[in-house]
Formats: C-alpha cells, structure tokens, sequence
C-alpha cells in the first residue's frame, strides 16, 4: 500500500503540475484535503475521533450520553438541540492539542470503569443536526465531518431515508466505507418486528446504492438499551486497531485525487502526421523555400554553364544576375578574418525573401491550430485551451524564426567534377579552334603576297579546316551535353537543399509549435500518472 504522505504528495505535485488547467473548485478542495492530511498526520498519536451524525431528531445526542454514560449533551424537545459540538474522550493521552484543532470546546473526561478500558484512546464527538434550519449548526457539523476519523451515521425509522443524508453526505463517502458504521436509532418506535427488519434492510439498500459500502446496520434503542453494547463494541474494534485515522486520511486523499481526475483525460493523445505534415508545409510556403529552391536550381545551371559552357558564350553568363545573392543568401566564401557573409546574416541580417502572403500566414495559423485540436480533441476543455494557445507563436518570432532557418542552411555544395573536366575539354576544343583559325588566316595572308605555302590534310580536309571545323562543333556538341548534364545535376541539387531546409523548417516547427504542445500534453501525462497513484 502507498504510505500516507507518499499519497498526500503526489496529490500535491499533481495540482501543482496541472495548474489552471485543472477545475479551480476541484483542485481548491483537493488542496484543502492535503493540509488537512498534513495537519491529521502530525497529530495521530493513538486517538481515533469518532463523530455521531444525523438529522435533527434522530437521537444521536441520547446515543452520546448513553455511550459516556453521563448526561453530558444536552437534550431537549425544542429542536434543534445541539447548537455546537460536545466530545467526551476517553484514557489518559493528552487529547487537548487534537481537541483545538478539532475546534471543540465543550469537553468531557470519562472516567473510565474497572473491565471496560476497551475504549481507551476514543474521542467521541456529538455533533449538530447536519439538517437543521440554523445555518451555523450546519456549517458546524459539517466542518468537523471533515477532520473526524470514523463516522457514525444515525438514521431514525422516519428520516432514514432523507435525501440530505444520502446525497449530500453517503454518495461522496464511496472510498471510506472502512471507517464508517450506520445505526437505525429509534427502534422500538416500529412495534412489528418484521416491519423493523424491513426498514433495517431497506437502509442497508440505500446506504450500498449511495457507493458508500455495504454495512450491517446496527439497531439502537436508549429507551430499552437494545444494541448499544454492540454500538458500543463495534466503536471499541475501531478504537483498538489503531488505523482509523490513516484509514480516514486514505479515503479522504484518494476522494480528492478522483475528483480532480476528472479533469484529465484517461489517456493522453500522441500529435498525428497528418497535422505534423500540413503544418511543415505551411512553414515552407510562408517561409519562402519555393522561391529559394527555384534560385537554386537556375543558379545551379549558371554555374555550371559558367564553368562548362561553350568558351565563348561563357561570358554571358557572367552578365547575369546571381540568384542567390539577389536573395542574399548562398554566399559563404570565408572573409580573411575567416567569417562567411552568412555568419554575419544570421546574426545581424535577414535575407531578401518576399514577406508570406496574408493568405499563407492564415496558412499558418490554421495548421498550428490544427496540430493543437487534433492532439486534444479527446482531452477536456481546459486542456484543449492550453494546446491551443500552445500551438500560437509569436507571429513576429515565427518569421524571424524561419528566416534564419533558411538563412544558416548552407544552399550550394561543392563543384561537381565533371564541371572541371568539361570545362577543360572546352578550353582544348577552343584552343584548336583558335589555333585553327589563325593557321587559316596565316595562309590567307601569305597567298594574298604570293609567297607558296604548303597545308597538311586530313583525307580531303585541310588540317586547319579541320582544326577551326572540328573545334566548333565539338565545343558546341559537348555545350550541349553540359546543359543537360546542368539540368539533371540542378534538379538534384534541388531535392538536396530542399532536404535540409525541410530539417531547418521541421527544426523551427518543433521549437515553435511542437515541443510547446508536446510540453502541454507531458505535462497532462504527468498529472494524470500522479492523480492513478495518489487514487491507487
């Protein structure tokens, strides 16, 4: 079994934990127990306060005095009779500390006979009518219910069935069924034994439909003494183990942690892909990664045409603008102090991306807001509320957020290989071609002053032809195969960067809205897991 103050701690550390997000009046009530099981417990002692109860007129405060054996509660015809709470102890344990915490002023030593010690240790409290027209009477009786250890419940054969008594006191009792005893006062009121019997049993009824335990209804009489020295023994059973203030605090704390149970649900949701999903792809629009996955792929083809292209086009390129930095972004070459641009960007910087659209920002707010429904939809309100706000970032530090995530991802990688292999090829080509066409100029000159020169040929060909022929439509033909080997290489590029931005965005998705959530439904797992142990 769970130790007391084990229990009244995790009950404690589940209200904190659970915070507004728990029924203001539950966990008021359940804090209000804790106390009371802290205040309890350090004055346990061997004491067992036992409090008799009932309506007005059930002949509780004739039981008291029958019990004592001394008129010690006051009893009239004019109800209601007992306006504050008298307790008569019995033993010699100081009971005076117990008794103000209590708040019991009224109090009566008993003097305990020869042969019937078996009540040492017994506090027993006569309290006001818990259904009479003072108020204060009831305030009262109500007060010490709640700090009392064992209730004796007296019922009389008009009364026994009083809604107060069943509703307001009996159907909350459903854990303390070990510390309470139910007596049919009154009994030789019912002169047919039969009809007594019917009564006793239609009370038992009642008492086990309230969830208050199934008692063995005990039958007193003042007037003909019947079944107070069974009252009175089944008192002393109590009385003698000991138990029945732990037994009390138990029930009142495990009561408690059910209640605000209610305010949690019995199990707590997982985030589902579908929202997880939608949200990153919000992230993305908003943060721009179409338009910086396009300056990439046309980047990736301008570099490569720069690098690989036709020698003498190449030049063209060089008149275009960069994609990338045009979007400030992509240049990382290390400045001799050894910091990149981008270093300096994601500190002070923000790139030139276009601002999200009103439309992709609701985008945004709409699949956050998702994310949060969809993990709470199977969790109460209050909950529901925390995920929701949760799941709102700051508009301001989102974009931020995201801007710096595209920002620090490195968006070009190193040159492939074939750039420089083609790049050589082309410079070759270009030279023969060049050598080509001098050599054809040369002997155009030199015939011009009649000076004999004799050319090489390649079967029919000249060998300059050849060389100026050759040049060209090789350097051409293999322009050609760059700039399809650039549309490959630029689409897979493409999908590369668009991997890491997709870690960068998921990375700002879960800072931002995620682990908020995330940190909302923990904390609904943790209050949950505390209240099922303190509830054990």
């Amino acid at each position: 079994m769970v130790p007391l103050t084990e229990r009244a701690e995790r009950l404690r550390s589940a209200l904190d934990v659970g915070g507004d997000q728990l029924d203001p009046m539950a966990s008021e009530q359940a804090r209000g127990v804790v106390d009371r099981v802290k205040e309890r417990w350090a004055l346990k002692g061997g004491r067992t306060v036992v409090a008799l109860a009932g309506p007005t007129g059930s002949g509780k405060s004739s039981i008291f005095n029958a019990l004592v054996g001394n008129e010690v509660s006051v009893i009239s015809p004019r109800r209601p009779t007992t306006s504050t709470a008298s307790a008569a102890v019995w033993g010699e344990e100081p009971a005076g500390e117990l008794l103000d915490w209590l708040g019991i002023d009224a109090r009566h030593q008993v003097e305990t006979a020869e042969g019937q010690a078996e009540l040492d240790g017994l506090v027993l409290v006569d309290l006001p009518d818990f259904d009479s027209r003072e108020l204060r009477h009831r305030v009262e009786a109500d007060r010490i219910l709640e700090r009392a250890d064992v209730f004796v419940w007296v019922a009389d054969p008009q009364k026994y069935a009083d809604a107060r008594l069943h509703d307001d006191y009996l159907q909350p009792l459903r854990h303390h069924d070990t510390v309470m005893l139910v007596v049919l006062n009154q009994a030789d009121r019912v002169k047919d034994r039969d009809d007594l019997q019917q009564v006793r049993e239609d009370l038992r009824r009642l008492v086990r439909d309230d969830g208050a335990g199934d008692h063995e209804v005990i039958l007193t009489s003042v007037r003909t003494q019947e079944g107070l020295a069974e009252l009175r023994g089944r008192i002393a059973q109590v009385v003698s183990a000991r138990n029945a203030a732990e037994a009390r605090l138990v029930a009142d704390l495990r009561t408690s942690a059910e209640h605000v149970a209610e305010g949690v649900a019995p199990t707590t949701p997982e985030l589902t892909t579908s929202a997880d999903t939608r949200l990153h792809e919000a992230l993305k629009v908003a943060s721009g990664v179409p338009v910086v996955l396009d300056a990439v792929e046309r980047d990736y083809r301008r570099q490569a045409n720069a690098r690989a292209g036709w020698p003498f086009t190449r030049w063209v390129s060089g008149l275009r603008p960069d994609p990338l930095r045009r979007l400030r972004l992509g240049d990382d070459t290390p400045s001799p102090t050894g910091i990149a641009p981008s270093d300096v960007r994601a500190v002070l910087g923000r790139s030139s991306l276009p601002s999200p659209t009103p439309a992709a920002r609701a985008n945004v707010q709409l699949a956050a807001q998702q994310v949060a429904e969809d993990a709470g939809k199977e969790l109460p309100v209050r909950w529901q509320e925390a995920l929701v706000e949760a799941a709102s970032p700051s508009e301001g530090n989102l974009a931020d957020a995201l801007d710096q995530a595209v920002i620090s991802t490195p968006l070009r990688s190193r040159a492939p290989l074939w750039w420089s292999v083609l790049g050589v090829l082309q410079l070759l080509l270009a030279l023969a071609a060049v050598a080509g066409l001098l050599w054809l100029v040369l002997v155009a000159v030199l015939g011009w002053f009649a000076v004999p020169t004799e050319v090489p040929f390649v079967g029919p060909v000249p060998v300059p032809l050849a060389l100026l022929a050759g040049g060209l439509l090789a350097g051409l033909l293999l322009a050609a195969l760059a700039r399809v080997a650039a549309s490959v290489g630029a689409r897979r590029r493409r999908r590369q960067v668009e991997e890491r931005l997709d870690e960068a965005i998921d990375e700002v998705s879960y800072q931002h809205v995620r682990r908020p959530v995330l940190t909302v439904l923990e904390r609904h797992e943790k209050v949950r897991e505390l209240l099922e142990r303190a509830s054990a």
